[in-house]
């Protein structure tokens, strides 16, 4: 932030558009920044283009814009664990399926067919997500290659989404011949600030988005509108002909200052990976632990078979529950959120934005679903989300690159002192947390150079620089006596 306002009061920011002859700041900046985004990615200004979006949806929309555009429309085919803006292409193509299991997904890639037999001018687009929102599990990055180079899927592009990827992990696009042909994301999630996404589109595969039909202000050479009705666009780059109107200057200056800051922290995306993995298997494996006084387990984990804490090349850093009470019944897993936030620890809770992975993961059928919704319920709706002894969303953690042991503590630390019940003890009162007064929580986090160091068979922490949050407030108790041993 503090670059980014120095920057603002030194710089003249003006329409990149207003001469072409003569390029301005503002449009040497914007070109500066789309050439650090490739670099961030390892990507080949060859063989690929930025085009600036509001986010990683507009990226996908953008996409699903362009296929809708051809004449016999397209067909598409998502992954079970695709994000909603991934789910919701599907109501522009002309056939849609979820490949919802792995052996689907492979009898796919295999070749075989799953969608009606379809015309011959129709390109068929794949979407999936490099690593899930709902649990952090990482998918393959070699399927675009696999169908790339397969006879069977002629004219099928894929679509990554890489937003809960990068946000603490590189991406090697180097190889633009083995990656995907457009993939999308959203930089806050990497740098906090500013609100802005991309899509990264392979050059080799752009012919495919030339059919979308709206066009933008700084997107056409020059438009006939009186008598005959024409226009000719821009075929400079795709990003000169999918940025639609005066591009998000601003915002694209705070995010050049973002990358550079970034890297002067963390010394790249590889550091915060190593970092961010670390933390969140000791979160894993500490709430799996976690048992109540009768031997019954706190935490029901929702991890892939396939996926491995401390593997970044199968699980990131996302950490996914729910809680059971003693007698194995749920607890609500909003009411759970509600207490962690109340108490400055702030995870998600819902259906996580990823509806097939989520039912997936709690079995219940689309069936199900109508039932609930028929009855009332309602996704991240506050209140009890346990029907009929099924919780109907889930508890998400996820690490970032400031994230600390400390933070990790916290968490375990609460979840041990108010969820767990003990023998002939009612679970502890939480009437603090419930009317929105925090608990009284000091503990020590450390810098990111923090490194584990095993002592008596608990994680320690060195730390290069040590600080103390402040709890938050103090109950009414504990500075009363504080005040009369003060008097002594």
């Amino acid at each position: 932030m503090d670059s980014f306002c120095v920057q603002m009061r030194a710089s003249i920011l003006s329409n990149p558009h207003s001469d072409a002859s003569k390029p301005s700041f503002s449009a040497m900046m914007v070109e500066n920044t789309r050439q650090k985004v490739l670099r961030l990615f390892d990507a080949d200004p060859e063989h690929w283009d930025v085009v600036f979006t509001a986010n990683a949806t507009a990226a996908v929309k953008l996409v699903m814009e362009c296929f809708a555009g051809h004449e016999q429309g397209f067909d598409y085919l998502y992954h079970l664990n695709s994000h909603t803006s991934l789910v919701g292409v599907r109501e522009q193509s002309q056939n849609s399926r979820c490949l919802a299991t792995p052996e689907e997904m492979e009898y796919w890639l295999s070749g075989s067919q799953l969608l009606p037999e379809k015309s011959v001018d129709r390109p068929t687009l794949f979407a999936y997500p490099a690593q899930s929102n709902m649990n952090g599990e990482r998918l393959p990055l070699s399927w675009p290659s696999r169908i790339r180079g397969s006879a069977h899927h002629k004219d099928t592009y894929t679509l990554l989404d890489v937003a809960a990827l990068v946000s603490t992990s590189p991406l090697d696009l180097t190889n633009h011949a083995t990656a995907p042909d457009f993939v999308t994301m959203s930089f806050y999630k990497i740098f906090g600030f500013p609100d802005l996404g991309a899509l990264l589109v392979r050059k080799a595969s752009a012919r495919v988005l030339r059919c979308r039909k709206y066009f933008g202000g700084g997107t056409t050479e020059m438009i006939g509108c009186i008598g005959t009705s024409w226009v000719e666009r821009k075929e400079k780059s795709m990003h000169a002909r999918l940025e639609d109107g005066t591009i998000a200057i601003r915002s694209i200056l705070a995010l050049s200052c973002a990358i550079d800051t970034h890297r002067n922290l963390f010394d790249g995306l590889a550091r915060v990976s190593e970092h961010t993995a670390w933390l969140a298997k000791i979160l894993y494996d500490r709430l799996a632990s976690l048992k109540h006084a009768n031997g019954t387990p706190v935490c029901q984990l929702y991890k892939a078979p396939m996926s491995m804490y401390g593997d970044s090349n199968s699980q990131g850093a996302t950490v996914t529950f729910n809680v059971r009470k003693s007698d194995g019944s749920w607890k609500s897993g909003s009411e759970v959120g509600a207490l962690l936030r109340a108490n400055d620890i702030h995870v998600r809770t819902g259906s996580l934005c990823n509806p097939a992975g989520m039912a997936s993961a709690l079995g219940l059928s689309s069936e199900d679903l109508r039932v609930a919704f028929e009855s009332g319920f309602r996704c991240n709706q506050p209140g009890n989300d346990v029907r009929g002894d099924i919780p109907f969303g889930m508890i998400r953690a996820t690490m970032g690159a400031m994230s600390t042991l400390g933070d990790v503590m916290t968490i375990v630390n609460f979840i041990e002192k108010h969820l767990i019940e003990l023998p002939h003890k009612a679970p502890q009162s939480l009437g603090g947390a419930l009317s929105g007064l925090p608990e009284d929580i000091s503990i020590t986090t450390a810098s990111f150079d923090e490194k584990s160091v095993v002592e008596a068979g608990q994680p320690a922490v060195r730390m290069l620089k040590e600080s103390t949050r402040p709890g938050p407030v103090r109950t009414f108790w504990t500075a009363l006596f504080s005040c009369i041993s003060k008097r002594k």
